[in-house]
């Protein structure tokens, strides 16, 4: 029964932005899981068929499109021919984004635009494209992959908190609207992870390594496996009942102020 419950064999799985980093692991994660993966990329048709060879040596069905998520005619375009190629999408994972790293009082309003257009737009105009099929077919599984910034602030992420934080209530209106349809849409917030973004800051010594490590309950960077397990549990029967829920996948770090002074 546990088993039936977290098995999505068959499943077709659009993730956006899975040509590496932490949707790549979600997406092989789903694919393990018994998925056909749909992966997306925006930079290059050869960046996106050289992500699908590596699902592909993992055994895993895959297929690859370049498109720009936030440019809504070649969403549009894109959906019908995924839908054509391979099949109705069952599951979305709208993991696409930026950050720019600037003071909000230097930041340009077109780098702004920018950050807002992909964080949260573009998962708007995704979602709008694939729900109809979902709604048609009365089954489907939305995952917008949100952060800790939807919940906490820091410096020079203005834009992508304020991005982040609308894509949570973003979600619960989905879920306030789709529900009905027997389509769960729910987001993922993850916490720190080791990934080659991060190589650099990671280094024993570093000032924000060991903010990371001290600011963490586990008391460590995440694996980007570790996120696996919640996208198929997003992606499963196993979540039917779940809707409009944010998942945070963080080692406890939003479950604490921090650690006491007098510990060392």
């Amino acid at each position: 029964m546990s088993q039936t419950l977290f098995d999505i064999t068959g499943k077709v799985a659009l993730i956006t932005g899975a040509t590496h980093g932490l949707g790549m692991a979600m997406a092989m994660g789903l694919g393990r899981a018994g998925a056909t993966i749909v992966v997306n990329g925006n930079s290059s048709q050869e960046k996106v068929d050289n992500a699908v060879v590596e699902y592909q040596k993992e055994g895993i069905i895959a297929f690859g499109y370049q498109f720009n998520v936030a440019d809504e005619e070649e969403v549009i375009a894109a959906v019908k021919k995924i839908e054509k190629d391979v099949g109705g999408i069952d599951i979305l994972v709208n993991n696409a984004g930026i950050i720019k790293r600037t003071p909000l009082v230097d930041m340009e309003v077109a780098d702004f635009r920018q950050v807002v257009d992909i964080d949260l737009v573009s998962p708007f105009i995704v979602s709008k494209h694939v729900v109809r099929g979902m709604m048609e077919r009365k089954s489907g599984k939305i995952i917008n992959i949100c952060s800790m910034m939807s919940e906490l602030g820091r410096n020079t992420v203005g834009a992508y908190a304020a991005a982040k934080g609308g894509l949570v209530m973003l979600t619960k209106n989905m879920a306030t609207e789709w529900a009905r349809f027997n389509i769960q849409i729910n987001g993922i917030g993850p916490g720190y992870f080791a990934t080659s973004q991060t190589a650099s800051i990671r280094m024993e010594g570093h000032p924000f390594n060991d903010f990371i490590v001290n600011r963490t309950p586990a008391e460590k960077w995440g694996n980007p496996n570790d996120l696996a397990g919640a996208a198929i549990f997003l992606s499963s029967k196993a979540s039917d009942f779940v809707n409009g829920h944010i998942l945070y996948v963080d080692g406890g770090i939003l479950a604490t102020i921090g650690k006491p002074f007098n510990e060392d």
